[in-house]
């Protein structure tokens, strides 16, 4: 429940209130129902995610298990250094550690039969989760289980108990979104001075993906194997039998799946793990490990990864009764997991064309979930992340464009690699969204040249016929009309950019593509539909039909056609006006929606009506009342969204994370405001959540929004000031928010119907082409 009190963290010294944020997240929510999160180690944007995996199970049945951890699981398989936050499609779950004492299995085992494989059993009763850092029991060995990490080494802490052999498996075969053949080609290396080396390509979400690990140990090992076990041969000894001299130790090179390492004087004792990965060879994976953890004390690595994670984190204060404060902080921590770090200590890099490449001025980033996080997750990172960082990212995506074949910028990349997922050229609206914000520490002529061709790249989803015709024509590619859409308003944002630079020509000829969205409207259905090459609507139509080869992607009519945030007022000209506009978002939540209907496609979740929070196109409609001049309806909207869609608890996402989108909603929508339209360079006001928050700004100045009289009860503006001045407008600018200073909202119990309904005083709105 939320109270209408001053809390006392208010007036908290900067270090107390970080504390404070760093102890109310909880990554263990998400883990369960929809969300698609893990618990493990990580520190902010790392290009290690050390978890544990309670399933490996083949693609067709892995939707669940997307991040390798699910809350219901009761068995632990092993501890994998790489995964996705959210994400509805998956891979990774490379380099599994898996500590065992007494007998050594090899295969993984069944998870409803205990101790058939090397996997164990554990209770939530003995998890801690925390930013950077994660411990678990396993029960079936009695080993004490421990992770943290920094920005590429991931460090483990085993207690073996007394009376058993200690031993530690790595296994080379598993994979998230498993299937046979999927690990192309693995090695395992044993060097004389003890430390573990290896690869493995897989051909998976992206084909022919290299990653190189090193390994060492604080204790010797004493004994090891390395076991193919789909040829079933071993090679056990250590040293190799009949070699006396032991700095000759074992080495095979070739398709060697899974290793065990014995610690005859690890039993009641702890053991030490650290693990290192690169993208580029075993070497630079041994200088990773040497550059950031040289020595095995797992507290201080822990402490370092708290530290940063506490900066992090402060950068907004927040202030609210422990349950909101709890997923407030934990959705400002799943948005600060990616795109995430991938380049060496030294700077180097493999890029879409599967070459080392060298960083020069930046850290190359990768993970880039662009259809979802180009909404809302970018446009907070300005907000809470240093601008370097922020240009680190465009940076990223200015060079990935450089080493591409295509010479076109990411669609959904990770470790370098293109996987052609979802649609859109999505890259543009997060490079124009810090270009027109002034973060501009990258070649902005490059930035556009890269934008526009993007744009005009023709092979890619009917961009060809796109520009040949307006539109996307159904007859000749699937989910045209949500193509049509996204690609409208991306080239919108490449028209601001062009603007600001003085290119006239291009953005003219953007402005102009930005009113494509015309070409998708049935003014007879009122709905957004897909048009064959000869013009016509393609028919039959059934708003209700969602899924693959309809006209949509991930959606349907009723989630799509309120896709054009870069002309609002064009969109409600074309439904008859502001009342015809409203009473269609009511159509919206207040239908009876069987969610059976959507069970083909696990992304549409958490309904409301047909409003879908859980996937990204339904993300900004319940802002949209504003723009029609009813802003009390959109706080009602807000309210509804909040309390059934979000909660502090394992299954408290009602959909895919999607690196961090569904998160970023929350922490906006939290502090009262939204980026309806992203390069607007104007946010749409909601209604505030918290009844205090301060963002402290990368360039050092502070913006407070509070909220007066905020309780269950009320839950409307009454009305607003800025920096003590009457604020009558339903948005915010973005200068005015990193000028610093404070948005103040009086809270009442009716609605005040005559706050912000002015035209003038409406959200961004202007009709494109005028």
């Amino acid at each position: 429940m939320l109270v209408a009190c001053t809390f006392a963290a208010s007036a908290a010294p900067a270090s107390e209130a970080a504390r404070r944020a760093y102890e109310a997240v909880d990554p263990f929510i998400g883990t369960g129902g929809e969300g698609h999160t893990f618990p493990g180690a990580t520190v902010p944007f790392g290009m290690i995610q050390l978890s544990p995996d309670t399933e490996i199970k083949p693609r067709k049945d892995a939707y669940g298990w997307a991040a390798g951890y699910r809350y219901t699981d009761s068995s632990i398989v092993g501890f994998s250094h790489t995964h996705f936050s959210g994400t509805g499609h998956s891979d990774l779950g490379d380099v599994l550690l898996m500590p065992i004492a007494g007998e050594v299995k090899l295969e993984r085992g069944d998870s409803k039969v205990a101790r058939s494989g090397y996997r164990s059993s554990f209770r939530h009763d003995d998890e801690v989760a925390q930013p950077g850092y994660y411990a678990v029991t396993l029960d079936d060995y009695k080993i004490r289980a421990e992770l943290t990490a920094s920005e590429r080494v991931g460090v483990h802490r085993y207690r073996f108990p007394q009376g058993q052999a200690a031993h530690v498996l790595i296994d080379l075969r598993t994979s998230l979104y498993d299937y046979p053949g999927k690990v192309l080609w693995s090695r395992l290396r044993l060097r004389a001075d003890g430390t573990v080396t290896g690869f493995r390509e897989t051909r998976g979400w992206a084909p022919g993906r290299q990653l190189y690990f090193a390994m060492r140990f604080s204790r010797p090992v004493s004994g090891h194997g390395f076991h193919d076990t789909e040829a079933d041969v071993a090679y056990k000894g250590f040293p190799p039998p009949g070699e006396k001299d032991p700095s000759k130790r074992a080495q095979i090179e070739g398709r060697q799946l899974v290793g065990s390492f014995d610690f005859n004087d690890a039993a009641g004792k702890e053991l030490v793990v650290k693990v290192s990965i690169s993208p580029v060879s075993e070497d630079n994976a041994i200088a990773n490990l040497e550059a950031e953890v040289p020595g095995f004390d797992f507290d201080v690595v822990r402490a370092k990864a708290r530290e940063t994670w506490t900066q992090a984190l402060s950068a907004i204060d927040a202030d609210a009764p422990e349950p909101m404060r709890k997923s407030f902080y934990t959705a400002l921590y799943h948005t600060l997991m990616g795109p995430s770090l991938f380049m060496d200590s030294d700077g180097r890099y493999r890029g879409p064309d599967n070459a080392v490449h060298q960083a020069k001025g930046f850290r190359y980033h990768s993970t880039f979930s662009l259809w979802d996080t180009y909404r809302a997750l970018h446009p907070l990172l300005t907000l809470v992340q240093p601008e370097q960082r922020n240009n680190d990212f465009i940076n990223s995506l200015l060079v990935s464009r450089r080493d591409s074949p295509y010479g076109i910028l990411p669609v959904w990349a990770f470790h370098g690699q293109e996987t052609w997922c979802m649609v859109g050229y999505h890259a543009v609206p997060v490079i124009a969204d810090a270009y027109m914000k002034g973060i501009r520490g990258y070649d902005t002529k490059e930035a556009l040249d890269a934008m526009v061709a993007s744009a005009s790249y023709g092979p890619y989803d009917g961009i060809a016929q796109y520009m040949e015709l307006g539109y996307v024509p159904i007859d000749e590619e699937g989910e045209a009309a949500s193509k049509t859409l996204e690609y409208a308003f991306d080239d919108w944002t490449i028209s601001r950019v062009a603007a600001d630079m003085g290119r006239k020509d291009i953005a003219a000829q953007f402005e102009k593509r930005a009113g494509n969205w015309k070409h998708a409207f049935d003014a007879t259905t009122g709905f957004m539909r897909a048009r064959k090459r000869d013009g016509s609507f393609r028919e039959p139509f059934d708003p209700t039909v969602s899924g693959y080869g309809s006209d949509y992607t991930e959606g349907n009519a009723w989630q799509y056609s309120w896709y054009v945030p870069q002309d609002v007022a064009g969109l409600t000209r074309a439904l008859g006006g502001d009342a015809k506009l409203v009473d269609k978002l009511d159509q919206v939540f207040d239908a009876k929606v069987d969610p059976k209907i959507f069970e083909h496609m696990e992304d549409i979740t958490g309904l409301i009506g047909w409003y879908a929070h859980g996937n990204e196109p339904s993300h900004h409609v319940a802002y949209l009342y504003g723009y029609a001049g009813q802003p009390w309806r959109t706080q009602e909207r807000l309210k509804q969204i909040m309390a059934t869609q979000y909660a502090p608890r394992p299954d408290g996402l009602a959909g895919n994370d999607d690196l961090g989108q569904m998160s970023a909603w929350y922490v906006f929508t939290a502090l009262g405001f939204y980026p309806v339209a992203p390069a607007s360079n104007e946010y749409a006001i909601g209604r505030p959540f918290l009844p205090r928050a301060t963002l402290n700004l990368p360039n050092g100045k502070r913006f407070s929004v509070i909220a007066d009289g905020l309780d269950e009860a009320h839950t409307y503006i009454g009305s607003a000031t800025l920096n003590g001045k009457p604020l009558n407008r339903s948005f915010l600018r973005h200068e005015e928010i990193v000028a610093g200073g404070e948005l103040r909202f009086v809270m009442q119990v009716q609605p005040n119907k005559a706050w912000a309904t002015d035209p003038k005083l409406r959200p961004y709105s202007m009709s494109v082409g005028r």
